[in-house]
């Protein structure tokens, strides 16, 4: 195995968590998000180098960004072994009676069409190396439709539920497989984008992004023989 990985949304929550569990591995790090600021604190964390970590910022839903991030990452590091899709957003005015259709093409462009691009800027050096793992941080939102998600993060999780049920479909025989982590609530700063922001207690009731990382990271770890294709987590309180 190469060892080398690429991840979207490294700057803050679950992204960043499994950029640190990775990098705690001797995993080979491109991590990408908007700010450079979150994306330094994330490589302090993980105690990662230049060596074995470059970040890149811009943003995933820009599919000329996402080409060029795939191609300095295999330039740096080679064929990539491993794509975690983390980075999301969502909008405070988010039910259908006030979403608007900017508020819904951007939502859509970065948590569904972002993780597209992505993945297909990956797959020509995975079926290259007749292996690849894709993990797509989802949401339990792909399962039903809930107004405390909101309508266009909704279809938008329903659309990369079945992206990742796509490429297990098409590419395995290429050696390449797909986990969808579906999480329940999780404290992250995605959480200061709703209408209103959980109460502490209720914070303290959440899963926290390195459950969700280490769920990744059993999907990355598994013998090329298995595949988790989707795991469901959520708080147990």
């Amino acid at each position: 195995m190469s060892k080398n990985a690429i991840i979207t949304g490294a700057g803050t929550g679950v992204g960043r968590h499994i950029a640190i569990q990775l990098s705690e591995a001797g995993w080979n790090l491109t991590l990408t998000g908007r700010t450079e600021k979150t994306l330094k604190e994330t490589i302090g964390l993980a105690g990662a180098n230049n060596t074995s970590c470059q970040t890149i910022i811009g943003s995933v839903a820009d599919e000329s960004f996402v080409s060029e991030l795939v191609r300095k990452a295999e330039d740096k590091f080679g064929l990539t072994e491993v794509l975690v899709n983390s980075a999301g957003t969502n909008t405070p005015e988010r039910t259908l009676d006030v979403l608007s259709v900017k508020d819904y093409h951007d939502l859509i462009n970065t948590n569904l069409h972002g993780s597209y691009y992505a993945i297909q800027a990956v797959l020509p050096s995975m079926r290259k190396a007749k292996s690849g793992t894709i993990v797509n941080i989802v949401s339990d939102a792909a399962l039903w439709g809930m107004p405390l998600a909101g309508a266009a993060y909704t279809v938008s999780k329903f659309g990369l539920r079945g992206l990742t049920q796509a490429i297990n479909a098409e590419e395995n025989k290429n050696g390449i497989r797909a986990c969808g982590v579906l999480p329940g609530e999780i404290d992250t700063p995605i959480l200061k984008l709703r209408p209103s922001e959980p109460t502490a207690e209720h914070k303290a009731s959440m899963l926290r992004p390195e459950d969700v990382a280490a769920c990744a990271k059993l999907a990355i770890d598994l013998p090329p023989r298995a595949v988790v294709q989707e795991l469901l987590v959520r708080p147990c309180r």
